[in-house]
């Protein structure tokens, strides 16, 4: 195996877990592609969108936000997010993340081990990154 993957959102393989869901993933780094125990995606949620509320047994999850604005809440708790913020959630908290901005929201997301999150997005639907994701993520 090669040290290191390069790769590009444009060129990542995009999921929507379910049909009605709001947000949706481009799936940068995963153990189906390099045999890796996390997974590092571009989770993208739409005006509006959010995350069913989750919680992982063992994962910590981290979102990284690369452009827009919304809440995060964690055990009732919320704060707001924007470009620029990190947010680090511990196992065995239910949590959610919401688009409250004009236009979508995008996160690096990083779940550490992947506790089968990334076998869950390849099973949704594929979708393709629009025009609006390809212009926010090559920072045009």
């Amino acid at each position: 195996m090669s040290h290191f993957r390069l790769t590009n959102a444009a060129d990542a393989q995009v999921f929507r877990i379910s049909p009605t869901d709001t947000n949706y993933f481009a799936v940068l780094f995963d153990r189906q592609q390099d045999e890796i125990e996390n997974i590092f995606v571009v989770e993208i949620f739409t005006v509006g969108g959010a995350t069913p509320p989750n919680e992982h047994t063992l994962a910590h999850e981290f979102f990284y936000v690369l452009h827009g604005e919304g809440v995060a809440r964690c055990n009732g708790k919320e704060v707001s997010i924007r470009q620029g913020d990190a947010l680090l959630l511990h196992p065995g908290n239910e949590h959610l993340i919401r688009n409250t901005g004009s236009g979508k929201l995008y996160t690096l997301t990083v779940m550490t081990p992947n506790e089968g999150f990334a076998e869950l997005i390849r099973s949704g639907e594929p979708m393709a990154l629009d025009e609006e994701d390809l212009r926010v993520l090559s920072g045009s």
